[in-house]
């Protein structure tokens, strides 16, 4: 598994989404390009997680920030999330593979049949992980999880991300 470092090149990433074909190098956000790996349909916390970060896009467009939400999931469950979860502001990724995640340092896990959603969990499926990334492609912050649990809430990573474009604040944990 691949460990990523602050201020170092983040791998490539060129997914299909909803929207058409996404490639992180071809965003051009004023301050970060806000990657989101979410689990998939299966994951009841997922659903919350990105209504929370649907009701705040038009806020971190404004702080300059491009968003991404992906999984593995495929093009239908995909379609499946945006309208059981009414998502209309951002844009959904699918078809990460096993090793794309891996790339980008994120757990697996196995599935294990149906969730309290009653949505039967992929065969495997990473787990989430969030990711910002200067337009330089540069990671700015990462945190990534073996739980679908404590996520960053994305209200304080909008204040966070206040104080970081206004203070110039750099990129921690950069050492090894």
């Amino acid at each position: 598994m691949t460990v990523l470092k602050p201020r170092q090149t983040v791998p490539a990433l060129e997914v299909s989404t909803l929207q058409g074909s996404w490639a992180l190098t071809s965003q051009a956000p004023d301050n970060f390009t806000m990657v989101v790996f979410y689990r998939g349909l299966h994951c009841p916390i997922c659903s919350k997680y990105l209504a929370e970060l649907d009701k705040l896009a038009g806020d971190f467009a404004e702080s300059g920030v491009g968003i991404l939400a992906l999984s593995g999931d495929g093009e239908e469950r995909a379609k499946q999330a945006v309208e059981d979860w009414e998502l209309k502001n951002i844009n959904l990724g699918y078809g990460v593979s096993a090793e794309q995640a891996q790339t980008w340092g994120l757990h697996r896990s196995a599935g294990r049949g149906k969730t309290s959603s009653g949505i039967e969990e992929p065969a495997e499926f990473s787990e989430p992980g969030l990711f910002l990334v200067r337009p330089d492609n540069t990671l700015y912050w990462a945190q990534i999880s073996t739980m679908p649990f404590a996520r960053p809430h994305f209200r304080e990573v909008l204040g966070a991300l206040g104080f970081v474009i206004a203070n110039d604040y750099p990129a921690r944990g950069e050492l090894d």
